[in-house]
């Protein structure tokens, strides 16, 4: 499976994160266009990959030998898929992170008793 930066969802998904992370100061901008298009790739990817999944299982049968029985093995695809997700979620991270402290929310208050 190959994803382009010209697909049509990665520009959708591109042009939905820019949307969303549209605050990010000006001097934060350079490093976030990279993120949001590697967001953007590996969302479009995780897609696919879901649809793979939910069609051909996480497992397959698999055997060294016409000799041996064969056995369940993990799917390469949903392997990758679960490295996957883990990138997408700290790129996610990281670009929330970026965005500015809103000035009317409330902080959380720090509870006393976990410490």
């Amino acid at each position: 499976m190959r994803v382009r930066d010209d697909d049509e969802k990665v520009v959708q998904e591109r042009e939905r994160l820019l949307d969303i992370y549209k605050d990010v100061p000006q001097d934060k901008l350079n490093v976030v266009q990279g993120l949001i298009i590697q967001a953007a790739r590996l969302r479009v990817m995780l897609d696919y990959m879901w649809e793979d999944i939910q069609e051909n299982g996480e497992y397959m049968l698999f055997t060294q030998s016409e000799k041996t029985e064969p056995y369940e093995r993990e799917r390469p695809v949903a392997r990758l898929y679960n490295t996957r997700d883990q990138s997408y979620q700290r790129i996610i991270k990281q670009l929330s992170d970026l965005l500015p402290k809103k000035d009317d929310e409330p902080e959380k208050p720090v509870r006393r008793d976990l410490v």
